[in-house]
């Protein structure tokens, strides 16, 4: 049984969304866990996962009602997620909301409180996270994106081949299908039948999501990108890597790298290419059906989201373990480009949105990029027109400098930088 000083691992989860119910059932079922609190800004969401594991709950509406709900053993519930950072019954933090900013400030706000902070908001785990890792090694706490999201299922596969004496050569996912100009009304009948947000949705087919997911995975392990967006081939089973990319010539620097594959079996896989050259390894794993090398492929048929997540939720809390977390700065970000003509004056409508996708690129210097990154990419107006699948620039767009996002994206880019530097 999983404990902390002797006691469950008491959990607070901002999100009762489709991934928050997740994370809140695993929580029931996995020994040595207790969701202590539950936020959501529908708080009837939370209500509902309550009434749904008949969990006695109590909605409250400042810290002192949470405290007492949840020191009495009810599910603490609220619609801002402040206070349940702030609830005294709460070990760690999972934020699985869907918003930016405002995750952003809760995030802030975990890891200033001393609460360990894990991750399944990969928006804000990317455009924030040099930051958050400098607050968390600044407060002695814990942060880490969460396991079970492809970013985090890839990292466990990388960190075995790597004790096993392989070289990296290439970190990979595996799409499903990729639509660059979905939109919320296309994707309707596909995210009905999934019972998915149809932003999220879209984000999920129109290739941001995927982008986000990698950058993550070359921010932790320090890689790089050949091209914007990655080449992503079509392919009908991951083994057919080896056709698809020359490893010779794509890792010729020694330079490992992120992409993916296209439409190939197994859906919802990932994948890892090693390297070894030595003889009697290369003759043994021959024997054991790998292949003759030097390049050798690594690959898990899925990822189980919400229901691997405990794992990474107790090596933060108990050894104050990161799976992982941008530790090589921000080596890659993802940049925003048009879907469609855009105009002059218009609003851009952020993640899984009608205006903009998101691409991976690599980044230089403490700037970064002159791009817009694609989270941050809400609620800005247009200072030009920009051409359908055109880059758009940080000088393309007009912001309030003060606003929450950009100052914490600002800190970010700072963070990142002095790591480097």
């Amino acid at each position: 049984m999983i404990m902390s000083n002797g006691r469950n691992i008491r959990v607070g989860i901002i999100g009762a969304g489709a991934m928050g119910k997740g994370l809140f059932y695993q929580c029931h079922i996995t020994p040595g866990f207790e969701c202590v609190a539950l936020a959501d800004i529908r708080p009837e969401r939370a209500v509902a996962c309550a009434q749904w594991l008949k969990r006695n709950y109590c909605v409250a509406d400042d810290l002192e009602a949470m405290n007492r709900a949840s020191s009495s053993g009810q599910l603490a519930i609220c619609r801002d997620g402040h206070l349940l950072v702030l609830c005294d019954s709460v070990d760690v933090v999972i934020e699985a909301s869907s918003a930016i900013a405002l995750a952003g400030e809760f995030a802030v706000s975990a890891l200033t409180e001393r609460k360990h902070l894990v991750l399944m908001n990969a928006e804000i785990d990317l455009v924030f996270g040099p930051y958050l890792l400098e607050l968390a090694q600044r407060n002695e706490g814990t942060y880490t994106s969460c396991d079970g999201d492809q970013h985090g299922v890839i990292k466990r596969l990388v960190d075995d081949l790597r004790l096993w004496g392989f070289e990296l050569v290439m970190a990979g996912n595996i799409k499903g299908f990729l639509d660059r100009y979905s939109n919320p009304r296309k994707i309707v009948p596909e995210a009905d039948k999934r019972n998915l947000d149809y932003k999220m949705a879209t984000a999920f087919t129109d290739g941001t999501k995927l982008n986000i997911e990698m950058a993550l995975v070359a921010n932790a392990l320090g890689l790089t990108v050949h091209k914007p967006g990655m080449h992503g081939p079509k392919a009908g089973n991951v083994q057919e890597v080896f056709q698809l990319f020359d490893f010779e010539r794509l890792w010729k620097d020694r330079r490992p790298f992120v992409d993916y594959i296209l439409g190939a079996e197994p859906g919802g896989g990932v994948f890892a290419i090693g390297f070894c050259d030595n003889d009697y390894q290369q003759h043994m794993l021959n024997y054991y059906k790998m292949g003759r090398g030097p390049f050798y492929l690594f690959y898990r048929p899925y990822h189980l989201c919400h229901i691997e997540a405990m794992s990474s939720v107790a090596d933060a809390v108990l050894h104050g373990k990161a799976l992982i977390q941008p530790e090589a700065g921000f080596r890659t970000n993802v940049y925003a480009y048009a879907k469609r003509d855009l105009m002059r004056g218009e609003r851009l409508d952020g993640i899984g949105g009608y205006a903009c996708y998101g691409l991976i690129e690599n980044c230089a210097g403490p700037e970064g990029n002159s791009g817009l990154p694609i989270c941050l990419a809400d609620d800005i107006t247009l200072s030009r027109d920009i051409h359908k699948d055109e880059k758009i620039l940080m000088s393309d767009v007009g912001y309030d400098q003060t606003r929450r996002d950009f100052e914490l994206y600002a800190k970010a880019l700072k963070a990142s930088w002095r790591d480097r530097a």
